[in-house]
């Protein structure tokens, strides 16, 4: 290459805010629809390459699969696959239209037998899939895969035929708990904080909220996470903290906490930044490939929830 003379530009000094150590994480290591995803939220960017993105997870069925939810792989349309897709369009604001439309199609193809959704349907058999992750014949309703994409089509004034039933399979599971785990609390959550009837909403979220800390699942002192258990199945470590269940300020969920002890959980979770500038998994890692896919979209999450209460970025 001949020489120019001109002596090189010097190297741009690193940022170092939380936000720049991010994006600089997202563009190492992240799939196309979360670096689109980071560019939407955080970037100015446009919706329409986010939708561009999550099509390529799409099925002729109507559902979405190809690992969109990175511990599932396999081509096959699941429900998690699908409300991780649900939650991709209502952050855009694109949940609706025919797109949605096809959405339900899918959810009544594959519900239970009283108008719920499966965590797994069996169709994931023979694919590679977490070992958390039980893949059986006949599965049960789970609200844990119910709950969110109810809420979601309720908060977007999504009306269908299969709602009626998923909405009532809800609310009996949200009222009928007695004990649970964070996962599915939430699930709850996500359901509570959408679903159209806000005083029994409220009123069960309050039960929930006594609930969550009689059996103390949130940590609420993360100086000494050693004193709070781990549920049952969970990964050691694998804790959930007042974030993670109110990740806006308008939650429901942010009743259950004092200011003192939301402040800790947000200092937590701003002090979770590693040193390349992604947050951790705290579930179970069974494969490189689907932790590395999945840090990017926790990555992503933690910087919403921080600047939803207010916390800055920049």
């Amino acid at each position: 290459m001949a020489e120019t003379g001109a002596s090189p530009l010097p190297p741009t000094p690193p940022a170092h805010s939380p936000l720049a150590r991010a994006e600089h994480f997202v563009w190492l290591t992240a799939r196309v629809l979360e670096q689109r995803l980071f560019a939407y939220h955080f970037l100015s960017g446009s919706p329409d390459p986010v939708e561009t993105a999550l099509d390529a997870y799409r099925n002729e069925d109507g559902g979405y699969g190809h690992a969109l939810e990175p511990d599932l792989r396999g081509p096959v349309s699941q429900p998690l696959h699908t409300g991780h897709a649900l939650r991709v369009l209502d952050a855009v604001g694109r949940c609706g239209g025919q797109r949605v439309e096809r959405v339900c199609r899918y959810l009544t193809s594959v519900s239970t037998p009283d108008g719920a959704l499966p965590a797994i349907h069996p169709s994931q058999r023979g694919y590679p899939a977490a070992p958390f992750i039980p893949i059986v014949d006949d599965p049960p309703s789970e609200l844990l895969s119910t709950g969110p994409v109810v809420g979601l089509l309720h908060r977007n004034e999504v009306w269908h035929a299969w709602l009626f039933r998923a909405t009532d399979f809800c609310w009996h599971t949200v009222e009928s708990l007695r004990q649970s785990h964070p996962y599915e609390i939430q699930a709850a959550v996500a359901f509570l904080d959408s679903v159209p009837d806000r005083p029994r909403a409220e009123a069960a979220a309050d039960r929930l909220g006594r609930l969550v800390r009689e059996h103390r699942l949130a940590v609420l002192d993360p100086d000494r996470l050693d004193a709070y258990p781990v549920a049952p199945g969970y990964a050691p470590g694998e804790h959930h903290f007042p974030h993670d269940y109110a990740k806006t300020p308008g939650s429901l969920a942010r009743a259950w906490f004092t200011d003192d002890e939301m402040t800790r959980s947000l200092d937590f979770l701003a002090g979770d930044q590693q040193d390349d500038g992604g947050w951790p998994i705290r579930w179970r890692q069974w494969a490189p490939g689907t932790a590395l896919e999945a840090r990017p979209i926790v990555t992503i999450e933690a910087l919403r929830t921080l600047r939803s209460h207010g916390r800055a970025l920049t």
